[in-house]
């Protein structure tokens, strides 16, 4: 068992190292969805508006009728 991860160690560490970095990507979308901005542009200026059509639509579902 020692040999195999001697033999693997820096599979194991560079795999470690993926699962942490796509861990931290994935809370900061969830942290920005929940905060209502985009996730993965800056202020809906980099998403080609789809952000602001998603916004606009949550504003007429709130008018009164």
């Amino acid at each position: 068992m020692l040999e195999w991860l001697a033999a693997n160690a820096a599979t194991i560490v560079v795999c470690a190292v993926l699962i942490v970095l796509v861990a931290m990507a994935i809370r900061q979308i969830i942290k920005a969805r929940k905060k209502g901005g985009c996730a993965g542009c800056n202020g809906c200026s980099g998403c080609g508006g789809s952000c602001m059509k998603q916004f606009e639509v949550g504003e007429k579902a709130k008018r009164p009728k």
